[in-house]
């Protein structure tokens, strides 16, 4: 669990959060964090889909109608969204990953009174700009993570645990044990097939070291990520 408290100032409101939680290498694959950071890995994806197609979707319409005044509001709703969104990134990070990240500077005052005014100072937040980057440059970084992630996790702990189930192949597939290959070269017919006790020890052994190392993987993705929302939406 992470606890977070809210100070408010004059640039706007400070998040502050627990730090993220270490534990012992022997304990983290089975440690609630580290289920909770994948959790955070999962979920990113189709965050990112939805930002990444409103900020793409946004900013084309704002860039074909910027010839007319009609352009202005556009890419002002934009960025007013972009900041939405990263407001919520910053609370999701904050939950789940233990950061703590404070808000941007708020957007610039008009300098003028009516609508319009209003408007152009809006296309000055650069805090908006930078939220509106985070979601074009986090939407292939949160694919690779998600199917990294996803892949060596499933991958370890179904290689670790093969000793388990390896009785279904000759049962139910017709296979003596697990097949690593089978095909035909040359005229010669290769296969493998792990049966023997001993095969299948060193193939779980391989799978509890992936395992093992599948916290620290988590972790330095979840640190890019870490990085990001404090650079790019802080």
């Amino acid at each position: 669990m992470s606890m977070s408290t809210s100070v408010s100032t004059g640039a706007g409101t400070l998040s502050y959060a627990a730090p993220a939680e270490r534990v012992g290498f022997w304990r983290a694959p089975f440690a609630a964090v580290t289920y909770r950071e994948f959790g955070y890995i999962l979920a990113s994806l189709p965050i990112a889909v939805v930002g990444f197609a409103f900020a793409l979707t946004m900013f084309s319409v704002g860039a074909v109608l910027a010839v007319t005044v009609l352009g202005l509001p556009v890419l002002a709703g934009l960025l007013a969204g972009a900041r939405g969104l990263g407001g919520a990134e910053r609370r999701r990070a904050a939950e789940k990953l233990g950061l703590a990240a404070g808000a941007p500077a708020s957007v610039p005052t008009p300098r003028a009174a009516g609508f319009w005014a209003g408007q152009r100072a809006r296309l000055g937040d650069a805090a908006g700009w930078r939220a509106f980057l985070f979601q074009l440059v986090m939407f292939p970084w949160r694919m690779v993570n998600f199917v990294l992630s996803t892949a060596v996790l499933l991958v370890g702990w179904a290689v670790a645990l093969l000793p388990a189930y390896n009785w279904v192949f000759p049962h139910y597939v017709g296979w003596p044990g697990y097949r690593l290959f089978d095909f035909t070269s040359g005229g010669v017919h290769h296969q493998y097939y792990l049966t023997s006790p001993f095969q299948l020890a060193g193939v779980s052994l391989v799978g509890l070291v992936i395992v093992f190392l599948t916290p620290k993987l988590i972790r330095a993705l979840t640190n890019v990520d870490r990085a990001a929302v404090r650079g790019m939406l802080g």
